[in-house]
Parts: C-alpha cells; sequence; structure tokens
C-alpha cells in the first residue's frame, strides 16, 4: 500500500512566463471565488487553476498557428505543460485565438496527447456527438441539473488522463465549471474521516452500470454509442449480444468486470479502485464521483442515475461518509466563471470538474469537451488485482 502518513510533497514549480521563441504566455491572478490556493499535500502557494494567457507586443493577438507551435515546442522542452498540470491540477488558457470546435481541436490535439474520441468511447454514459475530431459536446443535460465535482468516468475502468474544455458560448448567470484537487480531497477525507478511507483502500468499490437500449435520460447516452460500434443494421439479437460482449472484453479485466443481460439493455458491474496514486509522486488521490452522486441526488430529485456506487464487497456506502465527502468539496473547490473562448485543461487523475446549473435557455451556454490519454494510467494503491489501473484494448 502506498504511504498514507506524512505523504511527499509535491516538488514546486517556478512561476513566472512560460515562454518559446514564438510566443509567451504570462502567469495572472483571478478572483478568489475562481481561484485558491491549494492546501497539503500541494506545495505551499500553489493555486488552481493556474491562469496564463499569450503575451504579444501591444497586446495584440497572435494567429492560431502561433499558438499551436507554442504549445508543441513547450511540451517537446520535456513536457512542460504537462508537469504544470502535475503541479497545479488545472489550467486556463484565456485569450486564444478559438472560436469554435475545430480551432479549439487543434488546440488539444497540440499537446500530443493520444485522443480519447474516434468513433466511440468505451462504457461512455452521456451522449456525446462529435462536431470536430476529438471534440464532442461536454454534456447535453438540461440548463437545470446540477453536475457535482468528479473525476470523469469514475464509474467505467478506463478514464482519460487529460480533458479540455472550451467555452464556446457563456451563460449571463450561473454555468461555472467547478475545479477542485483530488490529492487535497484524500488528503482531508485521510485526516477528517480516517476509517471511511481505510474501509475505502481495502474494499474498493462496486460499480453497477445499467445501459439500456433507449436514453435513460436526457443527454444520456444508449447501449449502442456505449458498446455497439460493430452492430449492422440486420443484426440478430444473438449477434448484438456478441459484439457487445466483445466490446466489453476490451476492458481486459477478467473476473472484475461481468455482465448480465436484461429485456432491454445489460448492467455491467465493476470492481474499482476510488483510491489511485498519481505518476511520478505517488500521492494518493481519491478518483471518485461519489459526492457527486449522492450531491447530484439531493438537488436534481428523482433523476434517473443509470450508475449504483456500493464498497467492494456489495455493502452499502453510509451516506454519512456521502455526506462528508461533499462538505470537504464545498470548501476547497472554486467555480470557474467562464469567459468566451477560455480554454480550461484539467489533470483528471488529480483534479475534478463538473457544472452549475444556469439562468435563461438552454443555448446560451455551450462548452465543447475533448478527452485524452496519457502515457501513464495512475498507479495501484494496493498490490490486489482489481485495484490495477487499466487503459482498454483498442478494438
Amino acid at each position: 500500500m502506498a504511504a498514507t502518513l506524512e505523504p511527499p510533497a509535491l516538488p514546486p514549480f517556478d512561476t513566472g512566463r512560460i515562454a518559446s521563441p514564438l510566443l509567451s504566455f504570462e502567469q495572472f491572478d483571478l478572483p478568489s471565488s475562481n481561484q485558491r490556493i491549494l492546501g497539503p499535500p500541494h506545495p505551499e502557494g500553489t493555486v488552481t487553476p493556474l491562469a496564463l494567457r499569450p503575451s504579444t507586443p501591444g497586446d495584440a493577438e497572435p494567429s492560431l498557428d502561433t499558438v499551436i507551435e507554442t504549445i508543441k515546442y513547450l511540451q517537446a522542452q520535456g513536457g512542460i505543460l504537462t508537469k504544470k498540470l502535475a503541479v497545479h491540477g488545472t489550467l486556463l488558457f484565456r485569450g486564444l485565438p478559438i472560436h469554435d470546435a475545430n480551432e479549439f481541436s487543434r488546440f488539444a490535439h497540440a499537446f500530443s496527447y493520444k485522443p480519447r474520441y474516434s468513433d466511440e468511447i468505451i462504457g461512455i454514459v452521456v451522449d456525446r456527438p462529435l462536431l470536430a475530431p476529438n471534440v464532442a459536446p461536454a454534456n447535453e443535460s438540461p440548463k437545470e441539473v446540477l453536475i457535482y465535482n468528479h473525476n470523469e468516468s469514475p464509474q467505467v475502468p478506463h478514464a482519460p488522463e487529460y480533458i479540455f474544455f472550451y467555452g464556446h458560448s457563456v451563460a449571463k448567470k450561473g454555468g461555472e465549471t467547478p475545479i477542485s484537487s483530488s490529492l487535497e480531497l484524500f488528503h482531508r477525507a485521510q485526516q477528517e474521516i480516517p476509517e471511511f478511507i481505510e474501509e475505502l483502500a481495502a474494499k474498493g468499490i462496486l460499480s453497477r452500470v445499467t445501459y439500456k437500449v433507449d436514453k435513460q435520460y436526457a443527454g444520456g447516452s444508449t447501449l449502442k454509442q456505449a458498446f455497439g460500434k460493430e452492430i449492422q443494421e440486420g443484426d440478430d439479437e444473438a449477434t448484438k449480444r456478441a459484439k457487445v460482449e466483445a466490446q466489453i472484453a476490451r476492458y481486459g479485466r477478467g473476473g472484475h468486470t461481468t455482465w448480465e443481460w436484461t429485456d432491454d439493455g445489460v448492467v455491467l458491474t465493476h470492481r474499482l479502485p476510488a483510491i489511485r496514486t498519481q505518476p511520478g509522486t505517488d500521492l494518493p488521490t481519491l478518483f471518485t464521483g461519489l459526492a457527486a452522486y449522492w450531491k447530484n441526488a439531493q438537488v436534481n430529485g428523482a433523476r434517473t442515475n443509470p450508475t449504483q456506487q456500493l464498497f467492494g464487497d456489495g455493502t452499502p456506502i453510509p451516506e454519512e461518509y456521502l455526506k462528508r465527502l461533499a462538505k470537504i468539496t464545498d470548501e476547497i473547490r472554486v467555480l470557474h466563471k467562464w469567459q468566451r473562448g477560455d480554454v480550461l485543461v484539467y489533470d483528471n487523475i488529480i483534479a475534478q470538474h463538473g457544472r452549475q446549473p444556469w439562468e435563461g435557455e438552454q443555448s446560451d451556454r455551450v462548452v465543447m469537451a475533448s478527452l485524452f490519454d496519457g502515457d501513464q494510467v495512475p498507479g495501484a494503491y494496493i498490490s490486489e488485482g482489481w485495484a490495477q489501473v487499466v487503459q482498454a484494448l483498442d478494438g
């Protein structure tokens, strides 16, 4: 098991400008509602998000080509921006010449991560139609719906390492995107509810995800979107099921992922680690949506949730622990107030995101997402087979 007492501190990182021969990015401060100093185990004085904007003579807007070449240059110098993400968890880029999905796609791809979107995302639970290469709507749930802080895809075995969000259209009131640290969440939870962390570490999570032929709620996915990319028109039921099961097998987890067919879909059960470790530091990170499942249910009422999460032995997680996780999260998060053209980049291993409701029309807020895998998956907190983190096999 990774060390849980006095974990090593993250290494400090230089502040100031981030420069290339073509362009510099300067750091700037945001209002306290939008930016905060992170607590342990982050180095003292570390902020999230780290806010960056291009610095040009006379504040002239740089070309997108110049921005892209600068990103590529910085990443080629030992992954400068990736290292920044590993410390701050989230980066904000403001003042970029990005105006649509295709330009956002070009910017995100410049970081040289492995795209998640091709013609499918295995096991997806939300509807994300492609808008540009590796770009889709972030979430199309109705504007009244709260999506509380969570790591992306904590309910399935394969989660992306990096998430990009682009604010294409901004709501006048509400619609903020939360930012919080999974490292800090673990640190606080271990201090304040140690018995919960001990049980969570030993048992893990039993995640039951229901997929149905038809959408279960507005903004949700279908079984075909999640596992049916090989299904052809005219396939009989047995053939469809065989093709879905072949996709499920891509998780490569043996008996740690099982499934059961129903009259109108399939229920997958994964035993997963909710505590993982950050590559390079081995710091424990609480990689979870537990607080979100509880908080969303309190706010959104009877809205369908296709995911049920229990302790890994099948016993319920006491509500007092979920409530306490949400309380800690409220204390360590900020709400990003969008400006049109903003790009947020998350290290999904150590940073959580979400979505606040907004007033006005559904179309007032348009945020796009681009998801990527990294070179490394999170490390295991304990040695059991179900606690190992994997990426799905290509298929």
